[in-house]
C-alpha cells in the first residue's frame, strides 16, 4: 500500500510539474494574416516543408512576344520569394514593355503559386509574397504600381509529385490585364 501511494505521489508530481513549464510551443502553420516575409523560410507543417528553394517566374506567351523576350528569359528561377539579380534585365523589360511598350495602359497581373507540401492557409500567403516581391521589382524599374495587380492561387494548382514537379508548382505567372 505504501509503495501504490509513493508512486503515484511520483506521477502527479510528474504531471504538476509537466504543467507549470515555462516551455513554448511553436506554431506549425502560418495563417494568411501574418503572411510570410521575404526573409523567412516557410514553416515545417504536417504535410512536409516547403522550403522554397527554386521557382520560377513563368511570362505568358501573349507577353513574352509582345515585349521582347526570349524562351530562355520567359523562366527564371528565384529563391522563396527572391528574384535573382542575374533576372532583373527580364524584370527591366517587362515594366519598359507596360509603361512605354506595346503593352502601355495595361495591367501586368501577377499570380503566385506554392507547391502542395505546405499548409494551404501558408501556401495562399506564399504565393502572395511571391507576386508582391516580384511587383516590388517591376514598381522599381519603373512601372506605376496601380498598373500591377497581385494575387495568389497557392497550392490550388499544383501538380507536382516530387521535387523537380514542386519546382515548377513553386512560381509566379506573368499576365497581361485589361
Amino acid at each position: 500500500m505504501k509503495t501504490t501511494s509513493i508512486i503515484a505521489t511520483v506521477v502527479i508530481a510528474t504531471a504538476v510539474m509537466g504543467c507549470g513549464s515555462n516551455a513554448v510551443s511553436t506554431p506549425k502553420t502560418q495563417t494568411a494574416s501574418s503572411g510570410p516575409t521575404t526573409s523567412e523560410q516557410p514553416m515545417k507543417t504536417s504535410k512536409s516543408e516547403d522550403k522554397g528553394t527554386s521557382g520560377m517566374i513563368s511570362i505568358s506567351d501573349d507577353v513574352r512576344r509582345a515585349c521582347g523576350i526570349s524562351d530562355n528569359e520567359a523562366y527564371f528561377a528565384f529563391d522563396s520569394a527572391n528574384v535573382r539579380p542575374n533576372d532583373h534585365q527580364t524584370i527591366d523589360k517587362l515594366a519598359k514593355c507596360f509603361s512605354t511598350g506595346p503593352l502601355k495602359g495595361r495591367r501586368m497581373q501577377l499570380v503566385g503559386h506554392a507547391d502542395p507540401r505546405g499548409d494551404d492557409n501558408y501556401n495562399l500567403a506564399l504565393g502572395g509574397s511571391r507576386a508582391d516581391s516580384v511587383k516590388k521589382l517591376i514598381v522599381n524599374e519603373g512601372l506605376e504600381s496601380s498598373k500591377v495587380v497581385t494575387s495568389s492561387r497557392g497550392e490550388m494548382d499544383a501538380t507536382g509529385m516530387d521535387e523537380a514537379t514542386w519546382a515548377k508548382d513553386r512560381r509566379v505567372d506573368i499576365l497581361a490585364g485589361g
